[in-house]
């Protein structure tokens, strides 16, 4: 799977950017983050391929549910849903 530069989730474009850090809470010990404000999803530059994109298909989740209307999200659902959304990604070929 390609990361784009780019995701439209709803009527909202978000930019997808690899960075040398991910600073969140105070904390820099994050792979990945969704900045609703800032229309941006975030990913770690160091991180290997795999991981970029389950981390991207993590915070695009987060972004779907934002967009959606879910301003108050459980961490939990947010991974479960993830981890198959990217699986069905990676198994369906949507062309």
């Amino acid at each position: 799977m390609k990361i784009p530069n780019k995701v439209k989730v709803g009527a909202i474009d978000y930019d997808v950017e690899m960075k040398p850090f991910i600073e969140a809470n105070g904390s820099r010990n994050y792979q990945g983050a969704c900045e609703y404000t800032k229309t941006e999803i975030s990913i770690l530059e160091d991180i290997s391929e795999e991981r970029k994109q389950d981390t991207f298909i993590h915070e695009l989740t987060h972004a779907i549910f934002y967009e959606a209307g879910f301003e108050d999200q459980d961490e939990d659902v947010i991974n479960r849903i993830g981890k198959v959304l990217h699986q069905v990604i990676e198994d369906n070929d949507f062309k």
